[in-house]
């Protein structure tokens, strides 16, 4: 699927991952819903766009919200043909800790937010593209799913965010088959250690050590060598119900 001229929708686009997926979609001639929670930055990408980007509020978690913002999009661009999932969070808490066991709120937020939260956006995207003319291969549109390598290494005091992104990844396949017939193809990127807005506020010296736990190159990924990735997975008809690490060939330890 060429991105020129197609439209699609990139949750979490307001930052990091998600806003580099976003420029390089609307570089390569797409039209882009921003689905994200932070207004200030959505509208700042949305009012730079010269009409290319448009930001929806959206509360990934809730199935009206997510209605809503598809409704949006598919009202401003006429169509839907991607859907890229960067929205998540990644909420630390050993499963007992120091000051007693992790609270159970705080574990089914992380699931919520990164499993319920991939699922609809999946959902509710697909169900837009199903109404697509199909192109060459019967192709219709591409959903690509953001797990982690947390989901094959997690570390000590991972566990919901692990457990999150294993089900990202879990549901790849399951949802390429299903969605095979209609021309739709659902894909999963398994980012390492990324140079996000996160990990912008650790100080330089723990910015060094992190980069240098990479085999090779020695660094952090940058947000737009995942967006590269994410847009290579839309143009290459053949990948499909596959989950692809971006990690510099790191194997996570123990902690």
């Amino acid at each position: 699927m060429e991105l020129g001229g197609k439209a699609a929708v990139v949750t979490g686009g307001a930052s990091g991952l998600g806003e580099a997926t976003a420029l390089e979609f609307v570089s390569a001639g797409a039209r882009v819903g921003i689905l994200d929670v932070d207004e200030a930055k959505g509208k700042a990408l949305e009012e730079k766009s010269n009409g290319n980007i448009l930001f929806v509020k959206t509360d990934v978690t809730s199935p009206e919200s997510v209605s809503a913002a598809m409704e949006a999009v598919y009202g401003k661009f006429g169509a839907i043909h991607v859907a890229v999932n960067c929205a998540g969070v990644a909420t630390p808490g050993k499963v007992v800790g120091k000051n007693g066991p992790l609270a159970v709120e705080t574990f089914h937020k992380v699931l919520h937010i990164n499993i319920t939260g991939t699922f609809l956006v999946m959902q509710h995207a697909a169900m837009k593209m199903m109404q697509n003319a199909p192109g060459p291969d019967n192709e219709r549109g591409v959903v690509i799913n953001t797990a982690s390598v947390a989901a094959f290494e997690g570390q000590i005091g991972q566990c919901a965010y692990a457990a999150s992104k294993a089900g990202v990844v879990g549901m790849t396949l399951p949802a390429a088959r299903e969605f095979a017939d209609a021309g739709i193809r659902v894909l999963c990127i398994a980012p390492g250690i990324f140079w996000t807005p996160m990990m912008a506020g650790l100080p330089e010296k723990a910015q060094a050590a992190l980069g240098q736990m990479m085999p090779h190159p020695k660094r952090m990924g940058q947000p737009g060598e995942y967006a590269k990735l994410a847009r290579f997975m839309v143009e290459c008809p053949y990948l499909n119900g596959e989950c692809v690490r971006l990690d510099a060939a790191i194997r996570m330890a123990a902690k």
